[in-house]
């Protein structure tokens, strides 16, 4: 706030000018729907990001001609920033939901593989060899033995990727989206409404610590006594 007081307030606003600026965009409803869009966004592209690094993981971590296959692939995409994916992804599929898919896809999906392949690879305890010994096939041995063992590991990868996801929508849809809170941002910059900029920070970063602290946090917790144990 004293920062603030040096600066006009057209530049640099109060917390409540920010908060009445919030106000209006509830008042007229306009802020739901950039939620919802964001939402939906996140959730295509970060559920079809689980779906894929749990069974590219798995198959990592049990065969190993899978694992030299994809992980010099999966260092290489990890090596571009995922917004760099963006403008090519314009040109294929123009302004919209799928762009924003695929980017966030694309940089949710290579860190869990990772995350989840180097759990799968340290499970090589007492009860996978005694599981073994007793004759356990290999669909009985992941479902029993590894698929459990798994869980912290696969809890982790879930909330490193979620981070990865949610830059990656902002970003891109600062660049590539006609609404979103990264939409918010970018337009409240073009326009010189700093109001706006401010309070679609406010809101990636509340929903981010929303998501972080009720639910990947508690998640992981609740599932690292297993790999302690």
């Amino acid at each position: 706030m004293l920062v603030a007081t040096q600066f006009p307030s057209y530049i640099l606003p109060q917390v409540w000018e920010v908060a009445e600026e919030g106000y209006d965009w509830i008042a007229d409803g306009s802020i739901y729907g950039h939620l919802w869009a964001s939402f939906l966004e996140e959730v295509g592209g970060f559920g079809a990001a689980i779906v894929v690094s749990i069974i590219c993981g798995f198959m990592a971590g049990f065969y190993k001609g899978f694992r030299e296959y994809i992980v010099p692939l999966n260092g290489l995409f990890m090596a571009i920033p995922p917004i760099a994916w963006a403008p090519l992804m314009l040109i294929i599929f123009g302004i919209g939901y799928t762009t924003i898919v695929v980017v966030i896809f694309i940089s949710a999906v290579n860190p869990m593989i990772l995350t989840i392949m180097e759990g799968v690879l340290t499970i090589q305890g007492t009860e996978v060899r005694a599981a073994r010994a007793l004759g356990a096939k290999r669909w009985q041995l992941f479902l029993y033995v590894y698929l459990p063992a798994s869980l912290p590991f696969v809890t982790a990868a879930l909330r490193i990727g979620f981070s990865q996801a949610w830059r990656a929508l902002v970003a891109a849809e600062m660049i590539g989206a006609t609404q979103g809170l990264g939409w918010m941002v970018s337009m409240g910059g073009e326009i010189g409404n700093s109001r706006q900029v401010l309070l679609g920070i406010v809101l990636i970063g509340g929903v981010s610590y929303l998501f972080e602290r009720v639910f990947f946090r508690r998640l992981e917790k609740h599932y690292e006594v297993w790999r302690l144990a």
